[in-house]
């Protein structure tokens, strides 16, 4: 039997040696990717992988995504159990890169790198996998395949709802951060995303001949005081501006030059960092939108679709993600990062159980090419970034496990 120092040694080896299977397993996810809700190829792609290392992975009872424990050492009833997510959709968005394993889907691709939080858990699992039997870390890795991130309010609620969260007593995972070389990290204690909800405003008006506009409700001229007064307006019911931001991405409204429309549509998101703004945001939307449109003559009805909260980082295993990735990765790989304006349904996990959310370096700096951001339909990464990713998880959960049990 290995000891602990031992087992955790082990595990750079083990992944280095498993580059070239976390590099092929990422082409083939990045080359079929599937949006929310319709991983099912996916999902069975990871679950033949999990049974080939001899695990046990249950499929969600929403139809995609997974969860598969394993259990380390001496587990008993009273051993403690830390989580690894990565989640498995894609976006709808082209993906225009010109490489071998460019996506076979038009109008989908792992743009955000969830092919790449897949793979850095799978190799996570492979390595621990390998050292159970002679691991005298004892406790459960629990492995959370997460599907449907990228949808409203993310598959994370229908993982807790199933009851995959209970009994947790830790929880991390990886995102991709294009701004960071590969084998750097970015850690932040407390919130490192934001609150991010979905709204909709469907206006209407009788409509008309725009040769006689005094006859009916200018619905466009509506819709614009709200393209332009909005977050003006917003701003006014917050503590300080930008407390609530409001980006509007869809407008429509009428097709010819002399019709005034009956009706209009506008889309967007809101994001805050603040949780307290977050819980009064629906009121604050609501008040605004009343304000200007009143003396317009149009009707309209708000929708306004919960998202998720921001990202809060529990201090302790903040620290305890920080101190790992030194000691794996070098003490200058671990570097502050900020509090970014994107939302993430890790949220949910961690409004339930103590962990850490860690931003990914994934630029290679080889590359003289301008610096690729996500969501980008050239979006690629350094592939050695996988290694680290699955390097860095699979040690703090021996980390946090160890953690637990003092």
């Amino acid at each position: 039997m290995v000891t602990e120092a031992g087992t955790r040694d082990r595990v750079g080896a083990l992944v280095a040696a498993d580059q070239p299977v976390l590099v092929e397993m990422r082409r083939h996810l990045h080359a079929h990717p599937e949006l929310s809700g319709q991983e099912h190829a996916t999902t069975a792609f990871i679950g033949q992988h999990l049974h080939d290392l001899g695990l046990a992975p249950k499929r969600l009872d929403v139809g995609t995504g997974l969860v598969c424990d394993i259990a380390l050492g001496d587990v008993g009833s009273r051993s403690p159990v830390v989580a690894l997510r990565a989640d498995i959709d894609a976006l709808a968005m082209p993906d225009e890169k010109d490489v071998g394993y460019r996506s076979t889907v038009d109008g989908v691709a792992h743009a955000c790198g969830h092919d790449a939080h897949t793979v850095a858990v799978l190799g996570a699992a492979r390595a621990l996998a390998a050292l159970a039997p002679r691991s005298d870390v004892a406790g459960t890795v629990r492995l959370i395949f997460e599907p449907a991130e990228e949808s409203v309010p993310g598959g994370a609620v229908d993982v807790i709802s199933e009851g995959w969260l209970d009994g947790v007593g830790a929880v991390f995972g990886v995102h991709c951060e294009p701004k960071l070389d590969a084998g750097s990290v970015g850690v932040h204690a407390g919130p490192i995303t934001s609150a991010a909800d979905l709204v909709e405003l469907r206006l209407s008006g009788p409509g008309g001949h725009t040769a006689r506009p005094e006859r009916t409700v200018d619905l466009v001229g509506a819709l614009g005081r709200l393209i332009t007064g909005l977050q003006a307006e917003i701003d006014e019911r917050t503590p300080s501006p930008g407390d609530l931001n409001v980006v509007l991405g869809a407008v429509r409204a009428g097709d010819a030059a002399n019709v005034i429309p009956s009706h209009g549509l506008l889309r967007g998101t809101l994001r805050t960092r603040d949780h307290g703004v977050w819980d009064e945001a629906p009121q604050l939307v609501e008040r605004a939108v009343g304000r200007l449109l009143e003396g317009t003559g149009a009707t309209w009805t708000l929708q306004h679709r919960r998202g998720v909260p921001p990202v809060v980082n529990e201090p302790a295993m903040t620290a305890l993600l920080a101190s790992t990735a030194a000691r794996i990765l070098g003490e200058s790989a671990v570097v502050g990062t900020d509090q970014s304006l994107g939302g993430d349904s890790f949220a949910w996990f961690l409004e339930r159980v103590p962990g850490c959310y860690v931003r990914l370096g994934v630029h290679d700096p080889r590359w003289t090419g301008p610096r690729l951001d996500l969501h980008a339909s050239t979006f690629d990464i350094d592939e050695r970034a996988l290694g680290h990713g699955a390097h860095l998880l699979a040690v703090v959960a021996l980390d946090a496990l160890a953690a637990l049990r003092h």
